[in-house]
C-alpha cells in the first residue's frame, strides 16, 4: 500500500474515532449523571455493551495502522512525525485501559457514583484531546502528501 493511502486510512480512522469521542465528552458522559440511580446500572451496562462496538474494532485498527504508518513512514519523514501520530494511538490507549476502564469497572460495580462519573468526565479530556491532535496532524501530513 502505498504512504499516501496509507495515510488516508489512518486519517479516515482518526477522524472518525475523534468525532465519537467528542460526542461522548461533551453528550454522553455528561449525560450520565442525569440517569436515575434505580436504572443506573442497566443504562452503564447498556451504554459499555454499544460503545464496544461502536469504538472496539476501529480502535484497534487505529493500533495496526498506527504502527505500520510509522513503520513505512518513517525514512519519509523523520522520526517526529512518524513515532508522534503512533504515540498518540498509544496515549489513548494507555488512557483507556489504565483510567477510563478503571472508572468503568467502579460504576459497574458500585452503582451510580458521582465521583467516579465526574473523574470520568475529567480525565475522558486526555482521550479526546489526542485523539483531536493525531486526527489534525494527520490532515496536515495528508494535505502535504496530496
Amino acid at each position: 500500500m502505498s504512504l499516501p493511502h496509507l495515510l488516508l486510512l489512518n486519517f479516515a480512522l482518526a477522524a472518525y474515532l475523534t468525532g465519537v469521542i467528542w460526542v461522548v465528552q461533551l453528550v454522553t458522559y455528561p449525560a450520565l449523571v442525569l440517569v436515575g440511580k434505580e436504572e443506573f446500572l442497566r443504562y452503564h451496562a447498556a451504554h459499555t455493551r454499544g460503545m464496544g462496538w461502536v469504538v472496539g474494532a476501529p480502535m484497534v485498527a487505529e493500533l495496526a495502522l498506527a504502527g505500520w504508518l510509522a513503520w513505512t513512514s518513517y525514512t519519509v519523514w523523520g522520526a517526529g512525525p512518524a513515532l508522534g501520530q503512533a504515540a498518540l494511538v498509544v496515549v489513548v490507549w494507555a488512557v483507556t485501559f489504565f483510567i477510563s476502564v478503571p472508572f468503568h469497572d467502579r460504576l459497574e460495580a458500585g452503582g451510580y457514583n458521582y465521583i467516579a462519573l465526574d473523574g470520568l468526565l475529567r480525565t475522558n479530556w486526555l482521550r479526546t484531546l489526542a485523539w483531536t491532535a493525531r486526527a489534525g496532524w494527520l490532515g496536515w501530513l495528508l494535505s502535504k502528501a496530496l
